[in-house]
Parts: C-alpha cells; structure tokens; sequence
C-alpha cells in the first residue's frame, strides 16, 4: 500500500490549500493504510461526489477501497439514462478525509476553484478489475448501477439500469418556443387571470442544459451558442440540473434594451464573437421552463412553471429571471412606457406551453405594432445616402405570392446602411417579387431584389390601402425565413 498517495501529495502544498494533505508517515484514517474497505459484494463502502467549479465544470465521483478514495473525473456528470455512455477521467487517488471536504481551491494552486459535496452515500461492488469497475450507488441522488471501463488509453462510464423513478423522462433534443399573439389589455373582470411580464426587444432563444454545458437555439432551432460565449457560464451555474429554458437575449444601451444594438452580436461567430461579447456583451433574461430534471414541464400551468423557474436561482452578471406580476396590468402597461420599454406581454395563468404554436392565451400589447416583413426591393438614396439606398420595399408572404406593403426610409444606422446595401446588391434581379404591381410612386428607380432576407419594422396601423403607416426599421431578423411568416 506504501505510495497510494504519492501522486496525491506530490500536486498539493499544505498549508497553501483548504485540502486534506495527509503527511506521508500517517498511517491512519485517509493514510497509506492496508485496510480492505470494499471487497466483491460489501455493501458498506462509502462514496462521495463533489462538483468541482474548476476551469472546467466536472463531477469527481470517489469511491472508498483499500484506505483511500478512487476517484473519476466525469465532465458532464453520471449519465441518467441507461446505455448512456460518458468521459471519466481516471485521477490520483485521495486520502478518505477528502469525502468531508468542501471549500475553495486558490487561484494557482492544482484544481483552483470552488469544491462542493453534491451526494454522498454507500455502494456495493459487482465487478473490480484493472480495466471495469461496476458499482451500484445508493445515495440520495445518485442512485443505480454504473460501469466505469477502460476504453483504449481513456476511461469512461455508462448506465446500466434504467432509473428508479418510473416518471422520468430523458431530456429532449430539440425543442420549439410557444408564440404570442398581438392584444389588448384583459379587461378588469379578467384582469386576475392573467400573469404580467414586460416585453424584451431582443431575440428570442431556448437554452438546453445538461451536464453542466449550456447550448442556445434560435426561435427556428439553429444552434446559437458561439455567438454569445458570455452566456456560457448559465450552464455552469445550473450544475448538474437538466432543463430546457425559454427567454431573450437582449442588448442593453443606456440600461434599456436595444435591438439595434444587438444587430452587431446576431450573425458573429468565433472570434469576433469572443471580441463582441468582451466589449459589447448581452444578457439572457430567461422567463420559462420548459423540461426539468426528468419531468416535462409543458402541460403545468403558467403559475407553476414560474414556481419552478424561480426556485433555480438563475441569476448572474449576464442572466436573470426577469419579473412576473399577477394582475394589475394597467400598473405594468404604465412602468413599460415609464421605462421607455418596448410593451408587455400578458399570459393566462392557467395556460399550458405550446410548443411552436401562437396562442391567444398568450398576448403580445405594445403601443406601436411590429410586423416581420420581408424585403423585396430598394430605391437609391440621395446626400449621404447616395452610396447606400434611402428606403426598402417591404412585403408580407399571402396564399397568392408577396404583397407589398409599402416602404420604410428611417431607423438604419450607419453600420446597417452598409451591411444592408451589400446584401442587397447580392440579391438583385431583374423583375419585382411582388404578386401585385407595385404603385408608380412606390417603383420608381426601384432595384428587385430575391425575396430571401427578413426584417422587423414597427408601425403605428395600417392605412386603408393595406399599407403600413409610418413605419420605422427595427433590423434584420436572421433567425426567421419568408417560408416560417404567417400569411
């Protein structure tokens, strides 16, 4: 047994960590000692799982045998679902005492971060080989019976039962966001049925959590992540809780959110977006739960998934649980203009979560309307604008083709102008991609482009003719396509 530890002490200062360090001539309790905890069968050894906020979020499961602790380093934690197989890093065996440990590793020290019990219990032994180790856990989480194997030079682990809780449900792969319908306030009868949250003017985005690791998805599923890095960290946060969130990413310019200045974070990727993120970064106000920790969580009203959502503790320098408020909604419509936000959006309490439908149990009530429109054109722009276009031609999908809805000529940013006039040129033709001919006033001059890019304007109504009156560009909307608008 002499030298169990070696590797174990030879990583660690004492007295410069928190970590038991036991000096090599202590043959006790967590020493060098011969003691057999855990032969073939035993049910009485002890294990201890930490989560471990190291530079990389893991869970170290250790296993009591032969007077030390076995440990495995698992990046995404014990997997839930049989067959699963994960990472498990083999590490240094640690003294016993380290089952009882918990604190802060220092900055420059071997495993610098935050250490913390996550479960603890006793096990049995099934199989202990030089290359298998099969364990049946009985804690208070970790619970079942896994394989740690050896796979070539690395180790890993897998689920060999199904779990004990005959409602669990795995964590589904993909998900689609319930949608809100334009409204009007509820009347005052009505008032106490319905949840109150402000509306963000932001993207719309789900979040997988699993492991530890976070993964973002626009409205239509495509995977956003890499564009924010700095949301990141909610996974590592959430630990080892599995869920699915729904809520908006939002730039904030003056402490009030900016679509426009979220327009620069949309479409950046890899290292422009580590730039973004450093010097313009964005947060994620999350405001349902849609799945977690083995339990769907659609079919629960809107009071309980608020319930749940607020119990997660989800709150950090670029995420937050934005607030709910119970009836009142005159009071919330009057602190959204207060706040100069963009409205509110009112929610039935008891109304369950619809996947990728729009509902009217949830309304949409802002003072000016936004429409998602499709550009189907341009007209040059004259003075500063000679180079760019002074104002786009805008339509919305119909059963019969494109309808033109008329132009918007203000809102652009510089930055916008030039973007916007790069891609428009990429997509010019030759005839109009409007169903109807277009008013004489409105196609002078104009430039046909492929009816491919989507842009949100905001407007105050519409004019007899079916145009919008006084519209006001808002910015591109990568994340949807003409195919996905309603007719």
């Amino acid at each position: 047994m002499a030298g169990r530890l070696d590797e174990y002490r030879a990583k660690r200062r004492a007295g410069r960590t928190p970590e038991p360090v036991p000096d090599r001539a202590d043959a006790g309790r967590g020493g060098d000692g011969d003691r057999d905890t855990a032969a073939d069968g035993d049910v009485g050894a002890a294990f201890v799982i930490h989560e471990h906020h190291a530079r990389n979020l893991h869970w170290d499961v250790r296993l009591e045998r032969d007077g030390v602790l076995v440990s495995f380093a698992v990046p995404k934690g014990l997997p839930d679902e049989r067959g699963t197989v994960r990472l498990a890093v083999h590490t240094e065996d640690h003294p016993l005492e380290y089952a009882d440990f918990s604190g802060e590793i220092p900055e420059g020290e071997y495993g610098a971060g935050r250490m913390t019990v996550w479960d603890r219990g006793r096990y049995e032994v099934a199989k202990w080989t030089a290359d298998e180790v099969a364990v049946v856990l009985h804690g208070a989480r970790a619970r079942g019976k896994y394989v740690f194997f050896r796979s070539g030079s690395r180790w890993q682990v897998i689920r060999s039962d199904p779990p004990e809780d005959p409602g669990w449900t795995p964590l589904p792969e993909s998900m689609s966001p319930m949608l809100a319908v334009p409204g009007a306030l509820p009347g005052p009868d009505a008032d106490e049925r319905w949840g109150y949250e402000f509306k963000w003017d932001g993207v719309r985005a789900l979040a997988r959590v699993d492991g530890g690791r976070l993964r973002l998805f626009s409205r239509r599923g495509d995977d956003i992540t890499d564009t924010y890095p700095e949301l990141r960290g909610l996974g590592a946060q959430l630990g080892s809780t599995r869920a699915w969130l729904d809520g908006e990413i939002v730039a904030l310019h003056g402490g009030r959110p900016s679509f426009a200045a979220l327009q620069g974070r949309i479409n950046a990727t890899d290292r422009r977006a580590r730039q973004l993120a450093a010097r313009s970064p964005v947060t994620y106000l999350v405001f349902d739960v849609l799945h977690l920790d083995g339990r769907p969580c659609l079919d629960l009203p809107y009071t309980r998934r608020r319930r749940l959502l607020e119990r997660l503790g989800i709150d950090g320098e670029h995420w937050r649980v934005p607030p709910s408020y119970t009836g009142g909604g005159t009071a919330v419509a009057d602190a959204a203009a207060e706040q100069e936000l963009e409205g509110l959006v009112a929610k039935r309490l008891d109304s369950r979560y619809r996947p990728g439908e729009r509902s009217g149990a949830w309304l949409k009530i802002t003072e000016l309307r936004t429409l998602e429109v499709v550009l189907g054109g341009w007209r040059p722009g004259t003075g500063r604008r000679a180079d760019t276009f002074g104002s786009l031609m805008l339509g919305v999908p119909t059963g019969r083709g494109l309808r033109y809805v008329g132009r918007v000529g203000t809102g652009f940013s510089d930055d916008a102008l030039r973007t916007l006039a790069t891609r428009l040129r990429a997509l010019e033709r030759r005839t109009s991609p409007f169903a109807e001919a277009v008013p004489r006033d409105g196609s002078r001059d104009a430039h046909w482009v492929r009816p491919t890019l989507v842009g949100e304007v905001a407007f105050k109504t519409w004019t007899r003719d079916g145009r919008l009156r006084a519209p006001t560009w808002r910015g591109l909307r990568p994340d949807r396509t003409p195919e996905e608008l309603p007719r």
